[in-house]
């Protein structure tokens, strides 16, 4: 397997070092706007016609100098010399695409009534119509064989399902315990029959307080994830499947699942009015610790639920069912274990037994099945790109089809037909067709055209082997202007995750790298060890140590570069975001060769992240137990960069968005606080309303100001 994953990848190792960019203009800051994402796409089973979604950035013309987001629905025919149309246009937008099994009728969600709801809208003419009018929403839309019902997800929280007679009987609490203590099995609850009286008995004092906190006078929280991506949460949200009529528009959806559960991924079974679907495992314990899912069948008028495949110590997902209903793939991974999870394929009804693991050592998404069964096609992230891949379901192996210097975003298959979404260098995204063995290539789309007048920087692959014997490969961008025999000052970028990756076929960096380029920036950045893209030992390379192994990675890329004589290393920046934002802080506090510092949305102090931070479980995953466990607490320490505040040195400028739950923005205040008091130069920014994805999918005002912010306090230091 690993010959056969090389191969792919050294076969298109060339192309990166010799393509150019014949643009003159330089990009720009407010470029970040014109770059529009196809992603979404689906194929109808004849394989004439493909949808997708399009992401755009417009002016909000409701406040002045703002942008929105809109996501629209576009068609194109698979013919190779059609153009896309844009099939949707309401303000809500549209999303989800699914094409009926006669590609005549496309279903899609959109916003109505402050919920999401499935429409559907015929391609031989007429407005769309809402299917579903869903007290629960609806997303998620996959339709029968006989395109006569669709199913879907719904959610319903904690207060609503107590009062909800489809998915619950009224008034019947969880099976598991509220955690509250002295109050088990969910007794907190009111009977909605109690007269409220904060001078009245214990239960009218309980109405009482729970209306406070129904009225948002006080927040009560018995949950383990009482943090949300942007705010804390004492509710559940609970999401049960649905199956509607489609041609009866006065239809009810039937309730397939019901309960405090999490379901979801439904689709039907071949031909059979069956569903199945991923679900929570053990449903007697709080959702949060139910960390285990599995795969479930039911019948879709709600009868003979049951588990397919699964069991409490290993979560079951990503799975996709075959044409013919009779084979499942599907992945195993271990709570709390950091990994690339197992691919595995399974006849429908076979025991675990039964089941042949497939090998392939890199995380492996978006399963499609040929007609004929014969391949599934998925993507996998290697290398520095998101390739498009495919098993020969007779021997097993695997093929790998597309270039690890592209992205492939999505992609769908039918009649020997891919139709797909890429990013690359050369564009932040376009939508192409090729052959079912990925040949005759074409892009059909233009919606990115704008690039070709840019004068673009390309970036070179290098490679070195660390002290532990891993590979670490890094990539070298020159200034736009580059001019041999000068030498430019250079900007470290670091990826996040920790198992994020970079390369040329990641785009959300496009815009950022071409922009410090243009700026007369040479740009660096590598895969130190524990990023994903490399397999499961390099993974797991940072594990127990986040600071000094990984330190030693990015800075050795670095060296390299400069070893090739066109830095000036007195005007050497650094700067990354999330973990990125904790390794610029762990560097600055044990080197001192930067003139400048930017960390953004950062962890700085371990103890204090497992508190604030909604992603608390990194520290177990990969430090091996929690701060009140006397050893684990010594490691935290050791690696938290506030341990080694006092040693740094270097110009500082740390952001942060006030809405940040996923790492919590206490520590960056601790940053800031200690350097102030030490009396080093630093500089804190906090931008209102933002949560941990400002850069990739915040507001796009406050996207701009970050990066501008960043440009000019680098300024400050390299004067170039």
């Amino acid at each position: 397997m690993k010959v056969a994953l090389l191969s792919g990848i050294f076969a298109f190792a060339f192309g990166s070092v010799v393509r150019s960019q014949t643009g003159v203009e330089p990009v720009k800051v407010t470029d970040m706007v014109r770059i529009s994402r196809p992603d979404n796409v689906v194929i109808t089973a004849d394989g004439t016609k493909a949808a997708f979604t399009l992401n755009t950035i417009e002016e909000n013309v409701e406040s002045k100098g703002d942008y929105k987001y809109v996501t629209q629905i576009y068609v194109v025919n698979t013919d190779g010399v059609s153009k896309p149309r844009k099939l949707t246009t309401a303000k809500e937008g549209a999303a989800q695409p699914a094409w009926s099994p006669d590609g005549r009728t496309l279903a899609f969600v959109r916003a109505a009534g402050g919920k999401a709801q499935i429409f559907l809208l015929s391609l031989d003419g007429g407005e769309p119509r809402q299917l579903t009018k869903h007290a629960y929403g609806a997303s998620s839309p996959a339709w029968s064989a006989d395109g006569r019902q669709i199913v879907f997800a719904g959610s319903i929280s904690s207060r609503d399902i107590l009062k909800d007679s489809v998915v619950n009987v009224p008034g019947t609490v969880a099976p598991w315990s509220s955690e509250r203590p002295q109050i088990n099995n969910q007794a907190n609850v009111v009977d909605v029959k109690t007269v409220a009286d904060p001078d009245g008995n214990t239960q009218q004092i309980r109405a009482y307080l729970a209306g406070n906190e129904k009225d948002k006078k006080a927040v009560l929280m018995n949950r383990l994830d009482f943090l949300s991506e942007t705010d804390i949460r004492s509710d559940f949200s609970y999401s049960n499947i649905f199956v509607v009529d489609v041609n009866d528009s006065a239809s009810t959806p039937k309730a397939i699942t019901k309960g405090y559960n999490q379901y979801g991924n439904a689709e039907f079974i071949g031909e059979t009015k069956q569903v199945i679907f991923n679900g929570t495992i053990d449903t007697t314990v709080m959702p949060d610790r139910a960390l285990a899912g599995g795969i479930y069948t039911a019948n879709a008028d709600g009868s003979g639920r049951k588990l397919l495949l699964g069991k409490d110590s290993i979560s079951l997902g990503g799975f996709k069912i075959s044409p013919s209903g009779k084979w499942i793939v599907y992945q195993t991974s271990k709570p709390y274990y950091v990994g690339v999870p197992d691919l595995y394929l399974i006849p429908v009804g076979g025991a675990a037994k039964d089941a042949v693991l497939i090998p392939f050592d890199r995380t492996k998404s978006g399963f499609t099945w040929t007609k004929d069964e014969k391949f599934l096609y998925f993507t996998s992230q290697s290398n520095g790109g998101t390739t498009l891949n495919r098993i020969d379901l007779k021997t097993k192996k695997i093929e790998v089809l597309s270039s690890v210097d592209d992205g492939i975003a999505s992609f769908d298959i039918a009649a020997d037909k891919i139709i797909y979404a890429m990013n690359n260098i050369k564009s932040p995204g376009e939508i192409y067709l090729a052959t079912k063995d990925f040949k005759n290539r074409k892009q059909i789309s233009s919606f990115n055209d704008w690039v070709k007048t840019k004068k673009l920087s390309i970036p070179v692959k290098k490679t070195f082997v660390n002290e532990k014997g891993l590979t670490v490969e890094y990539w070298v961008m020159k200034p736009t202007d580059y001019v041999e025999g000068k030498k430019y000052p250079v900007v470290l970028n670091i990826h996040g995750g920790p198992s994020a990756m970079w390369g040329p076929g990641e785009a959300s960096m496009w815009h950022e790298f071409q922009y410090f380029c243009s700026k007369g920036y040479g740009v660096v950045y590598s895969n130190p060890r524990g990023s994903g893209g490399y397999g499961q030992e390099f993974l797991r390379g940072n594990v127990g140590d986040w600071g000094k192994g990984p330190s030693g990675d990015v800075l050795t890329s670095l060296d390299k570069a400069v070893a090739e004589n066109w830095i000036d290393t007195s005007k050497m920046v650094i700067t990354g975001g999330s973990y990125a934002g904790y390794l610029t802080a762990w560097i600055i506090s044990h080197d001192n060769r930067f003139k400048a510092a930017c960390s953004q949305r950062g962890v700085y102090d371990f103890a204090t992240f497992f508190g604030e931070g909604n992603a608390w479980r990194l520290i177990p995953s990969y430090f091996g137990g929690y701060p009140f466990e006397p050893a684990t607490r010594k490691l935290l320490e050791s690696e938290s960069p506030l341990t080694y505040v006092a040693d740094i040195k270097t110009p500082y400028i740390i952001f942060h968005g006030s809405n940040d739950r996923r790492t919590g923005f206490v520590q960056s205040e601790m940053m800031v606080r200690s350097l102030k008091v030490l009396g080093r130069e630093v500089e804190y920014v906090r931008h209102p309303d933002a949560s941990h994805e400002i850069t990739r999918a915040g507001d796009n005002r406050q996207r701009i100001d970050q990066m501008l912010r960043t440009f000019e306090f680098f300024e400050r230091y390299i004067k170039h």
